[in-house]
Parts: C-alpha cells; structure tokens; sequence
C-alpha cells in the first residue's frame, strides 16, 4: 500500500483539493502550507497536528541527461481539510533546488518530455483532470488535451510524438429500457459480482488510449483494447507503472486481467498484453502463466522485457517472481528462482545488462541489482530503513526512503561504491526539533522455537528506571511487513510519543523472512501467528521498565481481526484494545467482501463447505466465536467506504461489546475507505487513539 496517478490517489486528489476535482476552488492555500517548514514547535514531543505538519515527497523521476530530478510535495492545511502537491526540481548531485509550480492546482505524474524541454503532468486546473505542460521552469502552461472523460495517468512515447494516456470509461446499463421515464431513479440492477471494489461502486473501467502529439495538441486518439470490457491499468492501485513503451515507440506493453464479474472476482491471472501500433495487433506475451503478471518494462536496447509475476492463481501475496522474456531467442526466464524474496520495483540500467530493484528482507527494504550475465543478484545497500522505489541515473540510482523516524526523502546511491546521500530536506527543520523515540531490533523465541524478528519503540527521553504502559501492535496484510514505514495514521512516534512503548513483532505470515514464515498464516487465522503475538508481549513483560499491569494491544484490517481474536484469548493480558478495519465475524465477511480470491485462499474457502477442513479451522477461529470471553475495554473504528472490510463487522463487534457490558466506543467515518486520508478525520483518529488507551491504561 506503497507511483503514477491511479484510482487511490484519485482519492487522495479529493482529499487534497477538498472537493471533487472539477469543482471550482476559491482559496489558493499553496504559499501558506510551503511555509510550514518554517514553523517554531513548543514542545519536542510530537503532536498529531505536528504529524500532519510533514511535507510529503513523492513520485521522483530523472531527467533524460540524468543531471535532474523532478518531483511533487504536497503539504495539509488542517483549517482548510486539504492540501496542495507542488512540484520541485533539484540536481542529482542534491544541488540547485527549486520550486517551480506555485498553484492553487495540485499538479500530478509530473513527466520530462522526451525533448528535454518540457514538463508534463496532470491537473484540474480547468475544471476536469487533463494533461498539460510547461517549460522546465515552470513558466508558459498549456493544457494539451481535452478528453471527454478525465485522465488518470499519461507517458510520452520515447521518440515524443506521441502521448499513451489511461481514462475511465462508464459502463453502460445493461437493463435500459427499465429507466425508461426514471430520470431521478437511483436504484442499480445488479447481475454478477464485483459490483463494488475497495471504495467505490463498479460503473466504470480504465482504458488505455494513444493519440498523436505534435507540442501543442493531442490528435487521433485510439483505445487500444478496442472497446473490450475490461480494465488496464487494474484497480484499485493501478497505474501506469503497469504499461511501458518500447524504446523504438512501436510497441505498448499493458498489464490487464481479461475477466469479469464472478471470473474477475474469483480470479488473479492477470497478463502481459503487447499492442503493435503499426498492425494494431495484440498478442499475450504470459499466457499459461495463471498468477498476476505485472509491471512490464522494456530493456533500453528493445532486445527484452521484465516483469513482476506470481505463480498461483488468486494468492495475491504470493513470491514476486523477476521473470525477462528475450525477443531474439523467444524464451522467458525466472531470474528470482533462487531469490527467496519478493521483487519490488524493477528498472533497467543505461546498458541494459543489470536490472535494480527493492526487496524485502527482515524487515528492511533494501536496493539489490540483479547483473544478467551471470545471473548473481547482489544487495547494495544495507540500513535501518525502506527504499520505496528506485530510479537509474547513470552510475548511481535515485530512490525514495523512509523509515519509523523519517518521512519520505530522495537519495542517491552510488552504484560502485554502494554509497548513499541524501538528496532533499523535506522536513529536516521539524525533524531537528523533536525527539524521537529510539527503535530497537529484537529477537525473540516462539513456541515453536524460531527467532522472531520484533521492533521495539521506546518513548522520547525513556528512562529505564521507570515503568511504561505498552502496546502490542498487530500488523495488517495478512502478508504486509513490519518494515522500517512512516504512517500518518499508524505511525509508531506518534504512539510513543504518548508515553507508550510498542513492540511490533514480524509475526507468522509475513514477508521477507522467506517463503514458509510468509505462508504458514493462510488457512491458519487464529494459529501460530496468535502464538507469536503474544510470545512478543509476554517477552518484554520480562523487561523491569514494562507495566505489565497496563498492556495495551492494536491493529488495523488483519490487525483489526487480531485484536477481535486476542479480545476472547488473551487470558487477562491487556486492559485496553483498538481495532481498526477489523474481521469480527468471518462467515460474514466471506460473502460481504468484493475480492473473493483472498477470502478462498486465506480462509480456504466458503464456510458452507463442511468437507474442507482448512475453511471449517478457519470459521471455527472467527472472532466472533470468543466473544463470550470478552471481559476488557474495546474500541473500534471503521469506515462506511470500506469495501474490503465492510464496515458491518465493525458494527457487530461494537454491537456485541455494548451487548456484553463491556466498555465500548465506535469511531465511524461515513467518508473515509480502508484508511482514514482527510486531515481532520486522521487528527480526531489520533485523538480517539490516544483518549482511549490514556483512559484504560495511564
């Protein structure tokens, strides 16, 4: 949940704008909001008001001479319940930065054209999102395309004379002649599933266009899926990462998942497509191959293309393989057989002989090159943080990193030496003004004796001779780490910031710890993992400055259900919990969510199906079985347009809570999705948080 404008940050332009895109905005909050770095804390404890005080960097990408990078931040305006994306430029040396768009427009997948000259992105500044461009310094904008339906992402074609571009195409009412004279009618006639996916209704799908470009204007557009009633990029969190140029602009390669209704939901077999813009052929360069296939890029000499691809049908967590097809010898390879670990990212270098990407490996993501000759894939950084993407740039790399105690920042790498330099200082004067709490790398033994890698994060200014209230953080996914990330909601400096130490355990089912660590959860909810949770708690209750009499435990989505599960198992352990986004009652959740390849998969399956012994273990586990147990305060928040989790098991968790006696409270957003991304909303999530647990635990 970690690049070009997709359908997630089409939400996040509604959070930014505070309205929808082709509304007309009166206020410019720019200049304000890219002062906030020059703002005086007083105190050296963070605050949620601090927290969304970050500026957050994103969407870096290097000019063609590799001397120049280009790239967006965007600051909140608390007051005004949005916020702004400026685009900046600064050297690949971390040299000459400037600020070259001061809008009231935020201005999205900012693109060097290939002539140099020129800047590309997206903006609503005339009331629809379209493509415009302007000089390199931001002088002389010009909107250059009028679509009738607004754009979701565009890429130039190498040789600059054309533009690829994604919209969104609405679905026409198969059942017209039933609104006949119903203008006003609002009711949907419903024939087959994923009629709804993550946070909105299905009444569009995402095409894919190409059109001449001649500097001003684009000319001749052309849906090159032909009107097929499928989607490219794939949502929700696609974008145009998904589809790539050759280097000689004959040929476009697309991700897309030819299925629909009941087949799309129960289905991850995604392909690589390429289209031929001289025979307007397409051909499927992974047919057979049944998991999702994505991502494709083409080498800069044109003689290959890579691509991420998962081996089984609808694990959507399964190995990210690095597999590159060879168009001279017609043959595809996995170059990640022997790489026990997801392939994140991948970009070609200059000479089209290696490949550098990020990967995940206990905990950390780090930047690895895999040189083609021999086949050797080789780790090139190494640190307590996250690489969130990387960039070629001729003998050195530009990439994005983070960590529990830094927002998103550029860095170069030096490819022969492995060194790294920051490159911007996004939030350098705020960061300088607090105190951080300290993270620390612990090992910790589970029942079955394997050494469980569990972060702990100590309060600012801890003192060991004192006792603090400590949290269990559940993490979500199932299969998401517990990386080196920075959260505006679940930040882990801003618990302990509280006065709270948290220990975040890698428990069962996490990737970067190999294959088996990360499958052994599937099938196994409310298993092993559970085990390891609390092995991780129980742990540091041996440490003398843990009040082990003020036990906290939280989590989001997978999280969420952890803590619903741990609320009937945890033989008095915790005096408080939160649950966020969370399973409660699993035979509910199979039929209510819109991905019915995760629920088949991790639960093994329908509940009806009394001769599946994995689903029946499965639904024997749901939380809602314990919920007799529950004797401990509970709150819980959730979200109306939550399509994954739907916010019905949130309702019956706090229902039953309420029913039981125990002391509850339901946090509600009739706005928000999976997250909580409006300023306001997320500060009154983080002053709920921390009410509640100051409330059962100091």
């Amino acid at each position: 949940m970690k690049k070009i404008l997709t359908l997630a940050i089409l939400a996040l332009i509604i959070i930014t704008f505070g309205c929808c895109p082709n509304e007309k905005k009166q206020e410019n909050p720019s200049a304000s909001l890219i002062e906030k770095k020059n703002q005086k804390l007083s105190s050296d404890i963070m605050t949620p008001e601090v927290l969304w005080s970050f500026g957050r960097v994103s969407e870096p990408v290097v000019s063609q001479d590799n001397n120049t990078i280009l790239y967006g931040l965007t600051y909140f305006d608390i007051q005004q319940n949005k916020g702004n994306r400026e685009l900046y430029v600064i050297g690949v040396d971390g040299k000459n930065l400037k600020r070259i768009t001061t809008t009231k427009f935020s201005e999205y997948s900012a693109l060097w054209n290939p002539n140099g000259k020129k800047i590309g992105f997206l903006s609503a500044e005339s009331g629809s999102m379209q493509i415009w461009e302007m000089n390199t310094d931001g002088s002389d904008r010009k909107q250059i395309s009028k679509t009738e339906n607004e754009i979701t992402g565009f890429s130039y074609s190498p040789d600059g004379k054309k533009i690829l571009y994604s919209k969104e195409i609405p679905i026409e009412k198969t059942e017209k002649e039933l609104y006949n004279g119903l203008p006003l009618a609002s009711g949907k006639v419903i024939t087959d599933l994923m009629y709804r996916h993550w946070d909105s209704w299905v009444e569009t799908y995402s095409h894919i266009f190409i059109a001449d470009f001649d500097g001003e204007k684009l000319a001749n557009d052309l849906d090159i899926m032909k009107g097929e009633p499928y989607e490219c990029p794939l949502k929700p969190f696609g974008g145009l990462e998904q589809v790539a140029w050759s280097p000689d602009s004959k040929v476009i390669a697309y991700t897309c998942r030819k299925k629909t209704g009941k087949e799309y939901a129960l289905s991850t077999n995604s392909d690589i497509y390429m289209y031929d813009l001289a025979s307007k052929q397409t051909s499927n360069l992974t047919e057979g191959m049944m998991g999702y296939d994505m991502s494709p890029t083409f080498s800069p000499d044109g003689k290959k293309i890579a691509w991420q691809s998962m081996e089984r049908n609808g694990y959507e967590s399964d190995k990210n393989r690095l597999f590159i097809y060879d168009f001279e010898l017609k043959t595809k390879k996995d170059f990640s057989q022997n790489f026990d670990q997801n392939i994140e990212n991948p970009a070609w270098t200059a000479d089209s002989k290696s490949l550098v990407f990020t990967s995940d490996w206990h905990a950390t993501d780090e930047i690895y090159r895999l040189d083609l000759d021999d086949g050797k894939i080789l780790k090139i950084t190494q640190g307590i943080h996250d690489y969130t993407g990387v960039i070629p740039a001729g003998n050195k790399v530009v990439a994005t990193r983070m960590s529990m105690s830094m927002p998103v920042e550029i860095y170069s790498v030096d490819l022969k030496t492995f060194k790294d330099t920051q490159l911007t200082f996004t939030n350098k004067d705020l960061l300088d003004q607090l105190s951080m709490g300290r993270v620390e790398e612990r090992m910790i033994k589970t029942t079955d004796n394997k050494d469980m890698l569990t972060w702990i994060i100590y309060p600012p200014h801890f003192d060991p001779s004192k006792k603090y209230p400590t949290l269990l953080y559940c993490e979500g996914g199932p299969q998401s780490t517990v990386s080196q990330f920075w959260s505006y909601r679940w930040n882990f400096q801003m618990m302990v910031a509280n006065g709270y130490i948290v220990v975040a355990p890698n428990r069962r089912g996490l990737p970067g710890f190999g294959k088996e660590w990360n499958e052994q959860i599937s099938g196994d909810y409310g298993g092993q993992n559970m085990k390891d949770y609390l092995c991780a708690i129980d742990d540091m209750c041996k440490e003398s400055f843990v009040d082990k009499e003020k036990l906290g435990c939280i989590g989001a989505s997978y999280g969420g259900f952890s803590v619903f599960w741990l609320a009937g198992n945890h033989n008095k352990r915790f005096k408080a919990f939160i649950a966020h986004d969370g399973m409660f009652n699993l035979e509910s959740q199979y039929l209510e969510t819109e991905e019915m390849w995760f629920v088949n998969w991790d639960l093994g399956g329908p509940f009806w199906d009394k001769n599946n012994k994995i689903a029946q273990r499965s639904f024997s586990n749901s939380p809602h079985r314990f919920v007799q147990n529950w004797d401990t305060p509970i709150l819980v928040v959730h979200s109306e347009l939550d399509y994954r989790i739907a916010v019905t098991q949130g309702m019956q968790a706090f229902n039953a809570a309420v029913l039981r006696g125990i002391p509850a409270e339901f946090l509600y957003f009739p706005d928000e999705n999976h997250w909580v991304l409006k300023p306001q909303n997320g500060i009154l999530w983080q002053r709920t948080f921390k009410a509640w647990l100051h409330k059962w635990l100091k």
